[in-house]
């Protein structure tokens, strides 16, 4: 235990040296939001995944497989697609036009594009984010209360302040870049991870033939479509894929990019990450059935396969990776509801004429606030870190998906339509959820379609009319398409 303690904590002080680096390298609020967009395409696509992943890739998702399954794999084939498709049509041309309209935020660039002179885009999109990266939040102090009280054998609640400390320490000290640096190494972490213990598993437990025979035992299926599991079941799962176009976290790796022809190597890079990371982690979540027959917590078959089968050091550095993965995440919400509360409240609502070093303390003080908040949800142990995941990803989702779209390929689209269908979205998700249908389909479904339907309804009563609104598309598609 000592061995695994001290490989851990040797990590967590690397990480914590990183945010003291670049706490020295920040000279502005650009450079604290997005890194003053210089970021080269390794570490803005190891860091977007990273951070899109999170605790639920080494815990979650192999937990849901452990209790449902290879059915539960077409989670795993929708956050694929949705990561290529998001890659491809979303990543390029966001950045050319958030460098153009100069915007460092997902709300501040709805107002800039859509021409909204009533603020009222910007208010309401920066409530929906900090009302759900609160929770998305809580899921990453949930999943590292679960690591820590497993590693360190420490009370719940002590395990999930522990763990928020270390990760709000370096996210308040070196902003974007130290959480894009820190990501870059530990989506390098979490792939190491992520493939080298099913593998070395599979061979302790004798092959495919003992996994064969411990599923059925178990009444587990190794089929993707085992009796009982519904088309709609299917499409639900798959509807993950949607979530990406508006996750704000991610969209902000976009935003920071050095230049555009960045993008496609960046793509290459992400989209074999997420392939080999996704179906790793659906294969820990079937090896552990015969390894780990009656496990109580089903979400912590990763932690308990790293202990039964690696040394001490080793698998200190292993365990270090599910930390990776759940810091990638969460500090990247920090950072953008942080990002959200200064440049959209206090820097448009409270004090216009604040200075560069006040904005940037007042969105470190931000963090501080929104971890509290997060403490607070998280401290309630029952809590899955699949099912704060998946009710966040969905409202993010539901929410800005349709308006990015909008936002990137409508040239008539209104602020009118944008803020009717994202303000509709967010309320069927809500009360879809509320009521119980999301445990037939996926919440995400109707909140995201009913969001386009009320958009393309507005759009015929106000259609974009501003001249300068339409003449400012038409140059950054020729940027674009001079660029790509």
């Amino acid at each position: 235990m000592a061995a695994t303690i001290t490989s851990f904590s040797v990590y967590l002080v690397f990480l914590m040296s990183i945010g003291v680096y670049f706490y020295r390298k920040t000279a502005n609020l650009e450079d604290y939001l997005i890194g003053g967009r210089a970021m080269g395409s390794w570490v803005t696509a190891l860091s977007a995944q990273a951070s899109d992943m999170s605790g639920w890739l080494l815990m979650g998702l192999p937990g849901a497989v452990y209790l449902g399954g290879l059915s539960q794999a077409w989670i795993a084939v929708g956050l694929f697609v949705g990561t290529v498709l998001n890659w491809k049509f979303v990543a390029a041309r966001l950045r050319v036009y958030t460098e153009k309209t100069d915007s460092m935020t997902l709300p501040s660039f709805f107002e800039d594009r859509f021409g909204d002179r009533t603020g009222l885009l910007r208010i309401i999109s920066a409530s929906i984010i900090l009302l759900f990266f609160t929770i998305y939040s809580a899921s990453g102090l949930v999943a590292s209360g679960k690591l820590f009280e497993s590693l360190f054998n420490i009370e719940y609640t002590a395990a999930v302040i522990f763990g928020g400390l270390a990760i709000v320490l370096y996210t308040f000290l070196g902003g974007f870049m130290a959480v894009s640096w820190t990501d870059f190494f530990q989506g390098i972490l979490m792939f190491f991870a992520i493939t080298i213990v099913p593998v070395i598993a599979y061979g302790e437990i004798g092959g495919m033939s003992e996994i064969i025979a411990m599923t059925a035992e178990n009444g587990v299926s190794l089929s993707l479509m085992p009796e009982g599991f519904t088309i709609t079941a299917v499409i639900s799962a798959l509807a993950w894929g949607l979530g990406y176009f508006g996750q704000p976290h991610i969209l902000a790796r976009f935003m920071g990019i050095d230049t555009i022809k960045k993008v496609a190597p960046a793509r290459k890079i992400a989209v074999i990450w997420v392939a080999i990371s996704l179906s790793a982690a659906v294969l820990v979540g079937i090896i552990a059935v015969p390894m780990f027959p009656n496990i109580v917590d089903s979400e912590k078959v990763f932690i308990e396969m790293i202990a039964a089968i690696f040394n001490p050091w080793l698998g200190g550095i292993l365990l270090a990776a599910i930390l990776s993965a759940i810091m990638s995440t969460i500090d990247s919400q920090l950072l953008v509801s942080s990002s959200t509360l200064t440049e959209d409240f206090y820097n448009k609502i409270i004090k216009r004429e604040a200075s560069e070093l006040e904005k940037m303390w007042v969105g470190r003080a931000f963090v501080i606030i929104i971890a509290v908040v997060a403490f607070i949800l998280a401290l309630n142990p029952e809590n899955t870190v699949l099912d704060l995941v998946a009710y966040a990803w969905a409202g993010l989702g539901a929410a800005f998906g349709p308006a990015v779209l909008f936002s990137l390929f409508s040239k008539k689209a209104s602020w009118q339509s944008i803020l009717a269908g994202m303000i509709t979205g967010t309320v069927t998700l809500v009360i879809w959820k509320e009521s119980g249908l999301g445990a037939q389909l996926y919440e995400i479904i109707p909140g995201f379609f009913v969001n386009i339907i009320v958009i393309l309804v507005v759009n015929k009563f106000y259609a974009q009319q501003d001249d300068e609104i339409l003449a400012e598309y038409e140059e950054v598609e020729k940027i674009y398409q001079r660029d790509i």
